[in-house]
This record gives C-alpha cells, sequence and structure tokens, in this order.
C-alpha cells in the first residue's frame, strides 16, 4: 500500500508539468537521387555504363516537456550504391557502396533560465553495410556509443534559424565485430573506450528565401585517457589518439519545386588515428525530396 500510494502521489505531483507539455515539434526531410546511363555491347568510343543511386533521411523531433526540461532527437539515415558496366563486355558489375550513415542523437536539456543549460546526451554512429573488408561483410557495423554532459548555449533559436553551442565531457566506445585477422578466416571482436573533452557547433538558417537552406555541425573531440594506451606503447602511432578529432559537415539545399531539389554536401573529417591527412568528401545532386514540417 505504501508503494501504491508514493506513486499516486507522484503522479499527482507530475500531472501538473504533463498538462504545461508543448507539444512535439518533428520535421522529415527525405529525398531520392539516381543517376543511370548504359551501352550494348556493339558500343565503341571505351565507355560504360553505370547507375548510381541515394537516398537521405533527417528526422528530428522536439519538445518542450516543462519550464525546466528539453528534449531533442535527431535521426540521420543515408545508403546509396553504384552499379557499373565492364567496359569490354558490358556486363554489369558488383555494386560499390557509395554512401552509408546511421546517426541518432537524443539530448535533454534544462532550461533554468541561467547563461547556460546543463544538458546530457547520448548518440549512436554506425552503418548499415560494412565493406571494409570485401570478403568479409558485416550489417550494422562497426558501431560507435558516445555519451556526454555538460553545458550548451543558444545564441538564437527561431523556427528557421538556431545557432547551439555545447560544451562538456563525452566517453566514447567502439565495438567493430568480426574482422578476420588471418589467412585462414578467423574471426575476431575489437573494441576500446576513451574519454576527453568535446565541443559541438549547430547552425541552421534559410539562405535568401525560404526555398533555400544550409546547414552546419562542427564536432571536436581531445581524448585525455584511451584503453588502448598501454597496447600502443612503443608503437609510432602511440600518441596518435591524444590528438583532436574534427568532424565538419555543411548541406545546402535548393528546392526548385515542392519535389525536386538540388544538394550540395561537403564533410571533412580529421582522425590521426585513421589516417594523418585530413579527409574530404563532396556530394552534388538533383533528385526528389519530401518534407513535413
Amino acid at each position: 500500500m505504501k508503494r501504491l500510494a508514493r506513486s499516486l502521489i507522484l503522479a499527482i505531483m507530475a500531472a501538473p508539468s504533463l498538462l504545461l507539455a508543448e507539444p512535439w515539434q518533428a520535421t522529415l526531410d527525405a529525398n531520392l537521387l539516381a543517376t543511370q546511363n548504359a551501352y550494348s555491347n556493339s558500343w565503341t568510343g571505351g565507355e560504360a555504363g553505370a547507375l548510381s543511386w541515394a537516398t537521405n533521411w533527417n528526422f528530428v523531433g522536439q519538445r518542450q516537456f516543462n519550464a525546466r526540461w528539453h528534449s531533442k532527437n535527431t535521426i540521420k539515415l543515408a545508403f546509396g550504391q553504384t552499379h557499373s558496366q565492364e567496359q569490354e563486355s558490358k556486363r554489369w558489375m558488383k555494386p560499390v557502396k557509395s554512401t552509408d550513415l546511421i546517426d541518432f542523437e537524443s539530448m535533454w536539456r534544462m532550461t533554468l533560465g541561467l547563461f547556460v543549460d546543463p544538458f546530457a546526451a547520448v548518440r549512436l554512429e554506425s552503418q548499415f553495410l560494412d565493406a571494409s573488408q570485401p570478403d568479409n561483410i558485416r550489417y550494422g557495423n562497426p558501431l560507435k556509443f558516445t555519451e556526454s554532459l555538460g553545458a550548451a548555449k543558444s545564441l538564437f533559436k527561431e523556427k528557421d534559424r538556431e545557432l547551439t553551442f555545447r560544451l562538456g565531457a563525452a566517453l566514447h566506445q567502439e565495438a567493430n565485430r568480426g574482422v578476420i585477422i588471418d589467412l585462414a578466416g578467423t574471426k575476431q571482436d575489437f573494441s576500446s573506450n576513451n574519454g576527453g573533452a568535446e565541443f559541438v557547433a549547430d547552425y541552421k538558417t534559410p539562405v535568401g528565401s525560404d526555398k533555400i537552406s544550409f546547414a552546419s555541425k562542427m564536432t571536436v573531440y581531445k581524448a585525455v585517457f584511451s584503453s588502448q594506451k598501454d597496447e600502443l606503447a612503443g608503437l609510432p602511432g602511440q600518441d596518435y589518439w591524444k590528438q583532436p578529432d574534427v568532424g565538419w559537415e555543411n548541406t545546402l539545399v535548393a528546392n526548385i519545386s515542392k519535389y525536386l531539389m538540388v544538394n550540395l554536401y561537403l564533410q571533412m573529417l580529421y582522425d590521426k588515428e585513421v589516417d594523418l591527412r585530413t579527409r574530404f568528401k563532396q556530394t552534388l545532386s538533383l533528385g526528389l525530396t519530401y518534407s513535413i514540417k
């Protein structure tokens, strides 16, 4: 009875907050992009056919539950392939992955009216199809989890314009499953974890009109400890994990009509443990789009 009474009291205390909760605000942007060309076996000139397609899904759902609690959930999904013809026989070869992303983040902010808002966030990053070993295709691999805690500040927040900064402590866990480690085909799972400081900047704005939008996200992470420290001791790259990791995404979208759009995507990555050089990715595409706002 005491537990039941306690539950009823908590429910009654929570009722006013639930009544004051604002409805969910959800936005969805989805697009499908494709290009195709093909040649017969009798075609001369050295050309080869190709079929490229990609789809992108961006979902944001946020809600102000009461005066103190705000929740924001973001899901980014992308996948695409390129199919090519063999130049001599014109036979279609096995498709090659061109883009692949699973990115989910959930963040809770305490909106106390202070200069900054305390926040807690969790994030999952992965791929639909891991083709890093062509003879060992794995699904939903590798996995990267991030838990962060710190302070957030919105410099401005309007319907279509927002600039938010976050700074805090973060923990990373990475798992790479079923890696072939020798010619006999032996598979092994690898995992690691590290922790440090993380800075995130999110910006979005219309450009000139409501038909053109720009979004940018920068993440800087500096590890201060790593579970691989002892394993890497004495190796040439033993201190690479100490270097800051930087990720910067920029997306410019122009809606030509209700269902037709042009998308320019630029991504820069720097992770010294992966490559000593900065990595770049650029995609310019025209395709079909669908939005819910």
